[in-house]
């Protein structure tokens, strides 16, 4: 590749990355119509195999994350809000918990002055707000109605995301043979070898991975309400979204799960405990046994590391839109930076092992 080539090249990615910035507020809808496309594709695809249409098979895709969408706002929807009301009724009684007896025992052992954990402000403001249900939505109202505008953007961004998924899906892989018939005839071979690795990291991930996620939030959620916790629906979810990263999930969720029955049911009752120990247990055991092995297989995934980062550095350069970019861009910089390891290791820089008097292989 001549220098010009070189400088051609940096220049267009300059100027895709100046875009994503300058449009990543209204890329989001068709960021999310293209990964339900991406994600619906293979069953589709299974679809078609079984003798239905293209058309035929998109429709049933949709309506399947249709009838799921629904089920989970009229079932999981009131009881995440019961849950959420419950969280904030607690809310005083952790903060008393923490001001009298967690934050003053570790002010005793780190040697810190009186007064160094000021809650009372914290505990009394939230205090005054609980039963002012009514306050709260007039405000609320107030606010919406003052950004109507903003509302009815959101909401066309709603609405726009099913239409640019179903078209997305519906022309997928006409316009995967599309792009493959843009490439270099003399390039095709590698680039093609190259998508198909970042594809497969991809896939392991997002179709693995995030199904390891629902099923391991499912199983949190459901073993801690027949546990009897209050706000069950809520640690369970939020295990299932930490389980993004390995052992984080339990972690949170265990921690949080403690913390929840030890107020809920008035200290160190024996049978909540155990009955949350065994919950995540049994939901550890399933992951490392029966999901992981099932679902992700032996694909290679993405470091914990390097999703964190991802995640981080993609909502903190563009927001929602970088969330969303930052695992398929993660994955094709681990692919790449497996082949580019490759052929550092082959080439003269590297270089070959030398042999001296000081080099304990040269006796062997």
């Amino acid at each position: 590749m001549t220098e010009s080539r070189r400088w051609l090249w940096l220049g267009g990615l300059l100027l895709l990355g100046w875009l994503v910035y300058q449009l990543h507020s209204v890329l989001s809808p068709f960021l999310v119509g293209m990964l339900l496309a991406y994600l619906g594709d293979p069953l589709v695809d299974r679809l078609e195999r079984w003798g239905l249409s293209r058309a035929w098979g998109v429709i049933l895709v949709f309506g399947l994350f249709g009838v799921i969408l629904l089920a989970l706002l009229l079932v999981a929807l009131p009881m995440f809000g019961r849950q959420l009301l419950r969280l904030y009724e607690l809310a005083p009684q952790m903060l008393d918990w923490l001001q009298h007896s967690a934050l003053p025992w570790v002010q005793v052992k780190l040697g810190l002055p009186q007064g160094f954990w000021q809650l009372d402000k914290v505990k009394t403001v939230i205090t005054s707000h609980l039963g002012q249900t009514t306050d709260i939505a007039s405000a609320l109202l107030t606010q919406v109605t003052a950004s109507g505008l903003a509302l009815l953007a959101w909401l066309g961004n709603l609405l726009l995301i099913p239409v640019v998924g179903f078209y997305l899906l519906r022309d997928w892989d006409l316009m995967v043979g599309r792009l493959r018939g843009l490439l270099p005839r003399q390039r095709e071979g590698l680039v093609v070898a190259l998508v198909g690795e970042c594809h497969e990291v991809l896939g392991a991930f997002l179709r693995g991975q995030l199904l390891v996620m629902l099923a391991l939030g499912l199983i949190y959620a459901v073993g801690l309400m027949l546990v009897g916790l209050d706000v069950g629906l809520l640690i369970g979810l939020l295990a299932g979204l930490a389980s993004l990263v390995p052992y984080m999930g339990f972690v949170v969720g265990f921690g949080a799960a403690v913390v929840a029955a030890l107020f809920q049911f008035g200290g160190f009752e024996l049978y909540p405990l155990i009955g949350v120990a065994t919950v995540f247990t049994v939901g550890q055991l399933l992951e490392g046994m029966l999901l992981t092995p099932m679902l992700v297989g032996d694909r290679i995934g993405l470091h914990p590391v390097a999703v964190i980062f991802a995640i981080l550095a993609g909502g903190q350069l563009f927001g929602f839109t970088g969330v969303l970019l930052a695992l398929p861009v993660a994955a094709i910089v681990m692919v790449l930076l497996r082949h580019a390891h490759d052929l550092y290791k082959l080439s003269d820089l590297y270089g070959k092992p030398v042999s001296g008097p000081d080099d304990p292989s040269s006796t062997a």
